[in-house]
């Protein structure tokens, strides 16, 4: 296994910026996903890393040793590309087989043969090794595809949206096993990269956010969800996405207070840092959010936000709720039973804990940065 340090590494294809002082770092054995939407520089990244792609700046070092003057093929890293990139002439076995044949390698039949038995019995292909390509279906080329990057001995493996092609219930049982693989079976140090945040909730021990070839935050998955550094960050995890609404600060008796821009939310934020008269943006996440029927008292220390429903979404077991207040547009997740016989335009209160609210500065040009503690 081997640590990962990309040192602010930067890389410019013609006018385009995909890499803007990139830094971070892989602990040994550790799974690090790194998460972007299309465009981000999330491939770039992990290809600097591969040594695929060399950076007009900056470094990166594998296992404590600059990388700079190592060839690909002699870093020790396993990678595996966003299509399958399968030999259609060879059946399975050999697909798997092709990277311990090569020149770098050279192991023997022997092992050769062990090695891809044992990996294509973790991956549940073992009975799938003399199938030709042609005969697989999306979901087992996506494990054959794996198979042949896990397969051999390396310091590291380089996923890149390895599982983006599959359908969705694909997706989850293939997000599942590599969470068994990994946590488990491999324990090697391992860089994901995808655009779901899903994949990397559930399967990351840390998480990188990326947008237009700058990391945002780097953190657990418990840290970038609690406490994300920008708004982007914010909105990059959860469905229902976080709301925001826009406003400014104001003090009431010595404590700052959130008001919206037309005057129809109002919250205290006693754990922001910023001063009163600041333009900003508090992020609320719908399952912070209660639907009070205005059944028994109210909860101690939670504001009562009045408003009308805009949308209801029905989702099985539960319901989203769309609420507008004022100009602002508010969304909570609520059981089904506890949404009746709601229809649009009803009127409707929300209960909010001061507490659960995230506030950001206002300004795009720094992705609104955190203002609460």
């Amino acid at each position: 296994m081997a640590t990962i340090d990309v040192r602010s590494v930067r890389k410019k294809f013609g006018k385009l910026v995909a890499l803007d002082d990139v830094s971070f770092s892989v602990n040994d054995g550790e799974f690090f996903c790194l998460l972007g939407p299309s465009g981000a520089g999330k491939t770039t990244t992990l290809k600097s890393i591969a040594g695929l792609v060399q950076p007009d700046s900056g470094e990166v070092w594998l296992a404590g040793q600059d990388a700079g003057d190592i060839e690909p093929n002699h870093r020790n890293l396993a990678m595996c590309f966003e299509s399958y990139a399968l030999y259609p002439q060879h059946n399975v076995f050999d697909n798997m087989a092709s990277p311990l044949r090569s020149p770098v390698l050279r192991l023997p039949d022997d092992q050769v043969r062990e090695r891809v038995g044992r990996t294509a019995e973790m991956l549940g292909v073992a009975h799938l090794l003399d199938r030709g390509v042609d005969q697989l279906s999306n979901g087992q080329r996506q494990r054959v595809a794996l198979g042949r990057v896990l397969v051999r001995p390396a310091n590291a493996y380089l996923l890149d949206e390895p599982l983006s092609h599959l359908d969705a219930k694909l997706r989850t049982s293939m997000r599942a096993e590599l969470k068994r693989i990994a946590h488990g079976d491999l324990m090697t140090t391992t860089v994901y990269v995808t655009h779901d945040y899903v994949e990397a909730l559930s399967l990351a021990d840390r998480i990188g956010v990326i947008k237009e070839g700058r990391i945002l935050q780097v953190g657990t998955p418990q840290q970038v969800w609690d406490t994300p550094e920008t708004a982007f960050v914010a909105q990059a995890f959860g469905k229902p996405r976080i709301s925001f609404v826009s406003g400014g600060l104001v003090s009431d008796n010595g404590t700052i207070r959130f008001i919206s821009s037309d005057g129809a939310i109002t919250v205290p934020v006693p754990h922001v840092e910023a001063a009163a008269g600041e333009p900003v943006r508090i992020g609320i996440r719908p399952r912070d959010l209660t639907l009070y029927t205005g059944a028994g008292p109210q909860p101690a220390g939670h504001e009562r936000l009045d408003g009308v429903v805009y949308v209801l979404e029905h989702l099985g077991r539960q319901t989203e709720v769309t609420v507008r207040i004022g100009e602002s547009l508010v969304s909570v997740v609520a059981p089904r039973n506890d949404v009746g016989g709601l229809t649009v335009d009803d009127k409707v209160s929300l209960l909010l804990d001061p507490a659960r609210v995230h506030v950001f500065g206002d300004s795009d040009s720094d992705d609104g940065r955190r203002l609460s503690r």
